[in-house]
């Protein structure tokens, strides 16, 4: 007797408490707006409130809400946290319309809830949707149907022609200027050349790497002088336009004496030493004196430095002799 006692001491207190947790959850039915024309659509909205450790089940809401009102779209479920920390809200919503007028009255639709293994329903309220057809005035005679109204035309109407004349356009002139080119033996597209550097630019920049790499204090005399004399021959051809590569160096200093208005003499002087004395040492195995080597190195330099200003300024002129 004690046990049975017991037992129905624990139902007695644990039958109220899935009762009160239901009770504080509120289930709502709304709609976008009461009134439609035929054809129009709204939305219907079904809302709960609940304690977050309660399971909720929407209603199943078929396609035909009512005889009349059909469902078109249905969206997902929206959850939303409430002031109350251990509340929530969710939110489910559904596109309906009808094509008949009338009133029709959307009955409550329920909820399903869980809690602690206990099963209940939560009932949401009802809804009226009235729909309306469009009004006739019946005191009117048959009227004639009015011409439509002419809208002003906008930039995005306009927009591709004025595209497609830009587009047109730019082939016709790609047109034109691919014959007028191809007549005159040019190719359609041209790409501009670098600028070339002036003469002197490379000669020093050559000479500042023979000086870096001390050839002369490594025993590597003949190389030295090799190289050395191959800067100057180039830089000779590009600014004098002289074929010194190609000569030897009588040749060379031949075609200074024979224009004496390019040279100073005591920068012909210089020269003739230099490729001179590079001369014995590459054939004749002469073993000059160090202080040689850098008189060499020291007169290369003051050869392009004091050749390099008459080009500098041939450069500077042309823009204004072109104009």
């Amino acid at each position: 007797m004690k046990s049975a006692t017991k037992i129905f001491l624990v139902i007695l207190i644990a039958l109220p408490v899935f009762p009160a947790t239901a009770q504080r959850i509120k289930a709502t039915a709304s709609l976008d707006s009461a009134h439609i024309l035929l054809g129009d659509q709204v939305k219907l909205y079904l809302e709960i409130d609940h304690p977050k450790n309660v399971h909720v089940e929407f209603p199943e809401v078929p396609d035909t809400l009512l005889e009349r009102v059909e469902v078109l779209e249905r969206s997902g479920i929206d959850t939303f946290r409430m002031d109350d920390e251990d509340f929530q809200k969710q939110i489910r919503s559904f596109l309906i319309t009808s094509f008949d007028s009338g009133s029709y009255r959307i009955p409550p639709l329920w909820f399903n809830i869980e809690f602690n293994g206990r099963f209940d329903s939560i009932p949401t309220n009802g809804v009226t949707l009235n729909v309306y057809s469009m009004p006739i005035d019946t005191t009117r005679g048959p009227t004639d149907i009015k011409m439509p109204y002419g809208a002003p035309v906008t930039l995005k109407e306009v927009t591709p022609y004025i595209m497609g004349t830009i587009l047109l356009a730019a082939i016709l002139f790609f047109i034109f200027y691919a014959l007028s080119r191809r007549k005159n033996n040019k190719p359609i597209f041209s790409i501009p050349q670098r600028p070339k550097e002036p003469a002197h630019v490379i000669a020093l920049r050559e000479l500042d790497r023979i000086k870096q790499e001390k050839l002369w204090q490594k025993g590597k005399t003949k190389q030295y002088y090799s190289e050395m004399t191959e800067v100057l021959r180039k830089y000779i051809e590009r600014r004098f336009e002289i074929p010194a590569l190609e000569q030897t160096s009588d040749e060379t200093l031949a075609s200074f004496r024979y224009r004496r208005d390019l040279l100073q003499e005591k920068t012909y002087e210089n020269l003739s030493h230099l490729l001179t004395l590079a001369d014995l040492v590459k054939f004749a195995r002469y073993k000059p004196m160090p202080d040689d080597d850098n008189l060499t190195l020291v007169n290369a330099y003051f050869f392009v430095n004091d050749t390099k200003s008459d080009e500098a300024s041939t450069t500077n002129q042309a823009p204004n002799e072109q104009n």
